[in-house]
């Protein structure tokens, strides 16, 4: 079995947002090598007493993705026949898409072949039921037990990368949208991806909710989350653009009427978006923001009282940190 490698030299602050955008595209089961110092959990994890030092991180990754070769030798890409130039022309249409709005390095690509790689289900091994408090989050392939079924369960597969629920801010922005959801909320989702933000508030009974992304890709994604799930599909409005740069965008999603705003993104998205989205919030409205690893703490949070939000609560995760506020 032949695979095309596509490997992106990126920075480790844009890891996350890359691994998703491009997963929109088709591209699942990212590889990621950086030099990002393990973590204490890590190490104890490691079956060894005394780890070797490592290189120094010098905030660069690779982040590499397989697309099986058929018989002929062609590709095939969501369902479509495509060439390797055709790929490498879309991540790089993404990149650039990125580049707009956050810094990624070099986002160089680099294709080359390989053999005997089975990644996508290899994703199986490492990927098996958890809880995130009450919820039970499973992958279509393993069973519900007995004892969970009366459960609120959530059921979605690994290759969502930034939207499977495993990654700490999106159980940070779960937490916090728990604490703030009525059956009367009208939700806003900035940067949908695959939907589970918004797909878990309407399983907890939300009135509502829209979800924006970049990436027309998304649409089906959410859909497939949303049918596995069994969600309305009037529940649940998409809608493809940039909401912090494109006018047009902004008037369909509609002024002063969401009780709660999420936002699982970076950083470097959060402070242009903040002073956008306070003019889709309600008086009173929440604003639940993650994705901010902890040295992004203070910029976000100045960002968030600059549009004139009134902050609430800020809470972590490992490395990641949420911060709620109010309008």
């Amino acid at each position: 079995m032949k695979w095309t490698k596509f490997m992106v030299k990126t920075i480790t602050d844009a890891e996350d947002i890359i691994i998703s955008t491009l997963y929109d595209i088709g591209l699942e089961g990212a590889q990621i090598e950086d030099k990002i110092p393990l973590t204490p959990l890590e190490k104890e994890q490691m079956f060894v007493d005394i780890l070797p030092d490592g290189p120094e991180d010098d905030g660069i990754a690779y982040l590499s993705f397989f697309v099986e070769e058929k018989e002929d030798g062609t590709l095939e890409l969501m369902g479509e026949e495509i060439s390797v130039d055709e790929i490498v022309e879309k991540i790089k249409s993404e990149l650039e898409d990125l580049r707009c709005f956050m810094e990624i390095g070099e986002g160089t690509v680099m294709v080359s072949e390989t053999e005997d790689i089975d990644w996508i289900n290899n994703w199986k091994q490492y990927f098996h039921q958890f809880y995130i408090d009450d919820l039970l989050v499973i992958p279509s392939w393993e069973e519900v037990k007995e004892e969970d079924k009366d459960k609120m369960i959530l059921h979605i597969d690994p290759g969502t990368a930034f939207g499977t629920g495993m990654h700490e801010t999106t159980q940070l922005c779960i937490r916090q949208l728990k604490k703030y959801i009525t059956p009367e909320t009208e939700l806003l989702d900035v940067g949908t991806g695959s939907g589970i933000l918004a797909i878990i508030s309407l399983m907890y009974g939300i009135k509502h909710a829209v979800g924006t992304d970049l990436d027309p890709c998304a649409v089906e994604a959410v859909r497939e989350n949303m049918e596995v799930n069994h969600i309305q599909p009037e529940a649940f409005d998409m809608m493809i653009g940039n909401i912090i740069t494109d006018k047009a965008v902004q008037d369909k999603v509609g002024y002063e009427k969401y009780d709660i705003v999420v936002a699982n993104i970076l950083a470097d998205v959060l402070v242009p978006l903040t002073p956008v989205i306070v003019n889709q919030m309600k008086k009173g409205g929440i604003y639940i923001t993650s994705g901010i690893i902890d040295n992004k703490e203070q910029t976000v949070v100045e960002a968030v009282k600059a549009a004139g939000l009134e902050v609430l609560e800020v809470t972590y995760q490992g490395e990641w940190v949420s911060v709620t506020a109010r309008k």
